[in-house]
């Protein structure tokens, strides 16, 4: 028999555990994700891109569309589908700044660096006037954790690898407000598609 693939946690400090889902993110883009592209109608900016499925979402919409990862791989294997990305981190100089009609921030991606109120106001600036900013967030009930976190991989049976530790955090759908209030940002419409949670913010 094969040997199974591997498996990767995300693990946090505070003790829970989420397994990646990996697989997901190599695929097609799911119902979820398309529908987070359907809201988007000007040039997009794909922050944390991964493997670039959403970005590649975008751009069969017609948007021009831009991935942006710290990953070379994600990097890689989001040209590999034929869309534009960058290997850059999220707080460095991006094209375009001030003039994206929208912003995202999926999988997850909120949690970069560990201060979700810094990394809002960041992607404030990445926005046009009239632009928004989608984020995914946790179901209602999660609040907020920041901390720190590693990725665990390995198959059943095996022994486990830990990565480096790196900031990170989660924000549940009923913590953006405040989140976002203090990055001087505002919720416009927040939205879910099954037991995915989704915050659409605007300028204050």
């Amino acid at each position: 028999m094969p040997a199974a693939p591997p498996e990767h946690w995300l693990v946090h400090a505070d003790g829970r555990r989420d397994l990646l889902p990996v697989r997901r993110w190599h695929g097609p883009p799911e119902p979820a994700i398309e529908s987070v592209a359907a809201r988007c109608t000007g040039p997009t900016i794909d922050l944390g891109c991964g493997p670039g499925r959403l970005t590649r979402a975008l751009a069969q919409r017609g948007l021009v569309a831009l991935g942006v990862d710290i990953c070379a791989e994600a990097v890689r294997l989001t040209q590999d589908r034929g869309v534009v990305a960058l290997r850059r981190d999220v707080f460095d100089p991006l094209p375009g700044e001030g003039r994206w009609a929208h912003a995202l921030l999926i999988d997850g991606n909120i949690g970069i660096g560990g201060d979700p109120v810094r990394l809002l106001r960041r992607c404030g600036a990445l926005i046009a006037a009239d632009g928004t900013l989608v984020v995914e967030v946790e179901p209602p009930g999660a609040g907020q954790w920041q901390g720190q976190a590693f990725v665990q991989s390995g198959s059943s049976g095996d022994r486990h690898r830990r990565g480096p530790a790196f900031r990170w955090a989660r924000v549940g759908a009923e913590a953006v407000a405040g989140i976002a209030d203090a990055a001087g940002l505002r919720v416009g419409d927040r939205f879910r598609f099954g037991p995915r949670w989704f915050a659409e913010l605007v300028r204050s």
